[in-house]
């Protein structure tokens, strides 16, 4: 019903474009709303509601669904049973007996804000203009002299009933107004309509940024530091991939994590200046900068030239350090009843030269507490431009950090799927067998790269599961060496490191021993046993790096270990990949990585080996039509079934999944049984 209403077409358009401009405000960040009328269907007369974007929705994306719906008399009405700031966060429980009709989405601890203000449209934001001048020390007299009595200085309150009454007074004993500088956190607007609430936040926001343009100091973060210059772009990114999954292993010490690294000018250009340890430690400032990105982030205090060796020595003192740090701060300030410290590793580290690597429960988080702190550091650059950055103290981010309405919304998260923060790298992925684990793997919660000969396919097949915050698609020679590391190294800068493997590129050339030319010998054993070889070591490599384990997973085949005919040098390259199983499992076990392998059979429909040419061959041996192979194949097994590339793909879950974690060195036929290839 809300979805036809025109106030609420308003506001979600202009949800969208402020939320489309990250000058505005970031992920997730800020709310809007809008009050206006409706039927009540019980009585049939106009009722007022407020329509605000709920807990954990983002304006650039909203939708109808994403808000909140509460009538305006009873959401007013709670002043009246108003316990004080001491009980404040009961109210947010009592927004549920607002709600009209099924609510919406879930009312934010914000909703205060936007209904008890006296005004049809209110726009909350977290510009980084705005944050650089609610951090700056002199905050307060900046605000009078930026905007006059237009804007209103509110010092800092943790968000909430309190602070929505807070601005409700002060909107009525500032009719000029239109809008605040929120005390080391953001800025809210108003208006008597979508249009002028949209341009009176945009208005703070161009006035904030054309002040500190015009009035801030050329070097706000000082003067260059020799030696902590970006390096080049080629070595940088080599940098980035010989220490990322080090980096991520050390983020992963409480929990896994996924990582995301980026090289913007604007982190680089940081790090390069003299005062960046100085702010580094002073943290962020802005709730939802914190809640992503933690207090503070881990800084490498080594030149951008440090070794390879010097520098992951150096980030494991420093993370060493970071942990008592963070213990000693949830020790500071935690009380009987604060919720369990969550975890004390950085969400954010900070390489001078390199960049920044940042990370979350999944691909989307990292990314995010990424952008969070590039929003960070703008702030610090507006702030020490014009004034002295002075972020919030360290006990009220506490507050915010372990808030229960926090931990209450942490615990409403859906419980995290099989392969959640894993990552795989599945070659000859972009169709068959190779698509079909990458499918479900995928499915399974796992980040997913697709290696394939074919890169226009592979990134065909990665756009299919989700995108970049789910796969991506890379081309890769598995017989070429460089191509192998490159694939592995795309796969590292992208989420962080690799945690499991499957060697599935393959193809097959069926002929008999007499007919078999050396050509065809070495293109099997070079794509598959080498290939296989190749993948398993660079990925070895960074899985040891890691320190977290890992998988490593081999599409062998059923005559791997069956005497097949006609059949040479498939089965003789097969039958290497298998040892390799039993080799790998013996030599990796003492660093919790776990090889094993697939052997299936008979996989006709969907497969790209049968496809090319394999297929008809195999039909001529056995003296049955190509298109009645796999029904073949079927009928001589035990089960008389046929196999899919989904089987291999469960397999494959299975095997990289909790449930075996105490399994390695094995084979799973994926033959619907045959006997002959029982492994004895």
């Amino acid at each position: 019903m809300s979805s036809t209403n025109k106030t609420v077409e308003d506001l979600i358009a202009r949800s969208n474009r402020l939320g489309a401009d990250k000058r505005n405000t970031n992920f997730a960040g800020g709310n809007t709303s809008a009050k206006g009328t409706e039927k009540d269907p019980v009585t049939g007369e106009d009722v007022q509601l407020l329509w605000v974007k709920g807990s954990g929705g983002d304006l650039g994306t909203l939708k109808a669904e994403n808000l909140a719906v509460l009538r305006l008399d009873r959401l007013n009405a709670l002043k009246n049973v108003y316990p004080g700031v001491d009980r404040e966060d009961e109210m947010v429980a009592a927004f549920d007996y607002c709600l009209h009709g099924k609510g919406g989405a879930a009312p934010s601890i914000d909703t205060a804000m936007h209904g008890l203000v006296d005004a049809a449209h209110v726009d909350h934001l977290h510009p980084d203009s705005g944050i650089a001048i609610a951090t700056a020390v002199d905050g307060e007299a900046l605000t009078t002299k930026i905007f006059g009595d237009k804007v209103v200085w509110v010092p800092w309150r943790r968000p909430g009933f309190q602070l929505g009454l807070d601005i409700a007074a002060i909107k009525d004993a500032n009719p000029q107004a239109v809008g605040t500088i929120l005390g080391g956190h953001g800025i809210t607007a108003w208006g008597a309509t979508s249009e002028e609430a949209e341009a009176n936040s945009l208005w703070i926001i161009d006035q904030a940024e054309k002040f500190i343009a015009e009035n801030g100091r050329t070097e706000p973060f000082g003067p260059k530091l020799p030696g902590y210059g970006a390096l080049p772009d080629a070595e940088r990114k080599a940098k980035a991939a010989a220490l990322a999954p080090v980096i991520r292993g050390l983020a992963s010490t409480d929990k896994p994590q996924l990582g995301h690294f980026s090289d913007d000018a604007v982190v680089l250009d940081f790090l390069e200046a003299a005062e960046h340890p100085r702010l580094g430690a002073l943290g962020t400032s802005c709730p939802d900068h914190f809640l992503r990105t933690k207090v503070k982030p881990l800084i490498l205090d080594l030149p951008a030239d440090a070794s390879i060796e010097d520098s992951i020595a150096r980030l494991q003192e420093l993370h060493a350090d970071y942990r008592e740090d963070y213990q000693a701060y949830y020790s500071r300030h935690a009380t009987p009843d604060s919720p369990a410290l969550r975890g004390a590793d950085p969400a954010i580290v900070l390489v001078p030269g390199v960049g920044m690597f940042s990370f979350g429960a999944n691909k989307q988080t990292a990314r995010v507490a990424g952008e969070f702190y590039l929003n960070a550091i703008n702030v610090m650059r507006g702030a020490e431009a014009i004034s002295t950055y002075a972020p919030i103290e360290e006990s009220e981010k506490f507050r915010i950090e372990y808030w229960a309405l926090e931990e209450a919304k942490l615990a409403r998260l859906p419980k995290p799927k099989s392969h959640a923060t894993r990552i795989a790298l599945v070659t000859g992925a972009a169709s068959g067998i190779g698509k079909a684990i990458a499918t479900r793997l995928a499915a399974e919660g796992a980040c997913v790269v697709i290696a394939d000969l074919n890169l226009e396919n592979a990134q065909a097949v990665a756009a299919e599961l989700g995108g970049p915050d789910v796969a991506i698609g890379v081309q890769a020679d598995v017989t070429n060496e460089a191509q192998v590391a490159a694939a592995i190294q795309e796969a590292v800068l992208a989420f962080g490191g690799v945690d499991l493997v499957v060697n599935n590129a393959g193809l097959s050339i069926s002929k008999p021993l007499l007919e078999t030319t050396e050509k065809d010998w070495d293109l099997q054993h070079n794509v598959m046993a080498k290939g296989s070889f190749l993948v398993a070591k660079a990925a070895a490599k960074v899985m040891i790096d890691q320190d977290m384990g890992g998988d490593i997973i081999y599409i062998s085949s059923k005559n791997s270990v069956f005497a097949g005919p006609n059949n040479i040098a498939y089965s003789a390259t097969k039958a290497d990949q298998a040892h390799q199983v039993r080799l790998l499992a013996a030599e990796l076990g003492e660093y919790g990585i776990r090889v094993n392998g697939i052997n299936p059979d008979g996989v006709v429909r969907g497969s790209g080996i049968f496809a090319g040419g394999w297929g008809a061959k195999r039909a001529a041996v056995y003296g049955v039509d190509e298109q009645e192979l796999g029904k073949y194949y079927a009928q001589r097994t035990l089960l008389k079934r046929e196999v899919l590339p989904e089987h291999v793909a469960n397999a494959a879950a299975v095997l990289t999944s909790a449930e075996l974690s105490h399994t390695t060195g094995l084979h799973i036929p994926v033959d619907a049984g045959v006997a002959a290839a029982f492994l004895r």
